[in-house]
């Protein structure tokens, strides 16, 4: 690594992590993104419409923080249920319980996932939250809508060996090998979200240290552990990267696109992986969030204690981490059906077939 890379990744860690941030909010207003909904009729108040939502959307960007991706679903979700009162004949202000309720019902009935519903209803609460605080409305009509039970979907998780092999498959002869190898070793060795790893910049790296720097949902930052070999990796990377004519704007990034020479994107971490998986021939469907699951539940199974692991995710509610706890006991049971005494005794004692 060269001395202006050292010199960067070598950064004493800040005594707050706290970024504070501009807002344009012409420059990322509803209707310069076309995230506005639109109704197919004009009984939601059309312009009038339009305003309340910009003001919605300034609400979910400055007050809640919400990323970009964020606003884009919760934009997704309102159009379903716009979509649907004009089906109905209703105006978004003269929205009851029974309504929603209906609406619910209707998006089972095309074969929308419980876990999705309950994201969309999530979504149109919001919506009618801010409605009641602006006083647009006098009730809210989502006060006692239920949302259908989630069920319990484990996260999918990749063994040690698995994320090896992938690792493996990085043909480092080709000029991306050095990159893609780095990418791995990153979100493996962290467990960051894919916008995380592309938003990664060279001056959020603290290598003496052994931390990086990581802006997380909502803006906020945390400071997460990183392992020598991931170090490493991305320290041989940083070498490589120094071939590539980077674009203005984009020399602080750490993973670049060769051919744009700007910000790596979510979609070409995807298709990394995707690639991998079929040269190392897993079959099981394998996306960048596969490797912050199999991070947290490996650090589980090790002995790491639930709240640590929280804030290295940087989840909000411990509730939220809990759900590897599930992914540990299954792994702690098939351990007890092999290796218990009376595991053991019993497929002894079971006559064999012949």
């Amino acid at each position: 690594m060269n001395d202006l890379q050292s010199s960067k990744v070598s950064t004493p860690l800040p005594t707050r992590v706290a970024r504070e941030e501009e807002v344009d909010l012409m420059s990322s207003s509803p209707s310069d993104r076309g995230l506005t909904p639109k109704p197919r009729t004009d009984r939601q108040g059309g312009g009038s419409f339009s305003l309340l939502f910009r003001r919605y959307f300034q609400y979910l960007r400055l007050e809640r923080n919400f990323s970009t991706n964020t606003l884009d679903a919760y934009t997704k979700d309102l159009n379903k249920l716009l979509g649907f009162l004009d089906e109905e004949g209703l105006s978004f202000r003269d929205v009851k319980l029974e309504h929603l309720q209906t609406f619910s019902a209707s998006l089972m009935d095309i074969g929308i996932t419980n876990r999705s519903i309950a994201r969309i209803l999530a979504g149109v609460r919001s919506f009618y939250h801010f409605l009641c605080m602006e006083k647009e409305i006098v009730d809210d009509p989502t006060e006692l809508l239920e949302s259908p039970a989630r069920g319990e979907r484990l996260p999918d998780v990749l063994s040690v060996e698995e994320i090896d092999s992938l690792i493996e498959a990085i043909d480092l002869s080709k000029k991306e090998g050095q990159r893609d190898r780095a990418i791995l070793e990153t979100l493996y060795s962290c467990g960051l979200r894919v916008s995380e790893l592309c938003g990664l910049r060279i001056s959020d790296l603290y290598f003496d240290e052994g931390y990086i720097r990581v802006h997380g949902k909502g803006k906020k930052e945390r400071l997460v552990p990183i392992s020598k070999r991931a170090i490493d990796e991305i320290g041989l990377w940083l070498e490589e990267r120094e071939r590539i004519a980077i674009r203005p704007g984009y020399e602080d990034h750490v993973f670049v696109s060769f051919r744009r020479g700007t910000a790596l994107s979510r979609i070409s971490v995807f298709h990394i992986i995707k690639v991998l998986c079929e040269r190392a021939g897993i079959r099981t469907t394998v996306s960048p969030h596969t490797f912050r699951h199999s991070f947290a539940t490996h650090l589980l199974e090790g002995g790491a204690n639930l709240r640590a692991i929280q804030e290295m995710l940087g989840h909000e509610e411990l509730g939220t981490t809990e759900i590897y706890m599930h992914v540990d006991r299954s792994h702690l049971r098939q351990e007890i059906l092999q290796h218990h005494p009376r595991n053991l005794q019993k497929s002894q004692e079971e006559p064999i077939e012949g």
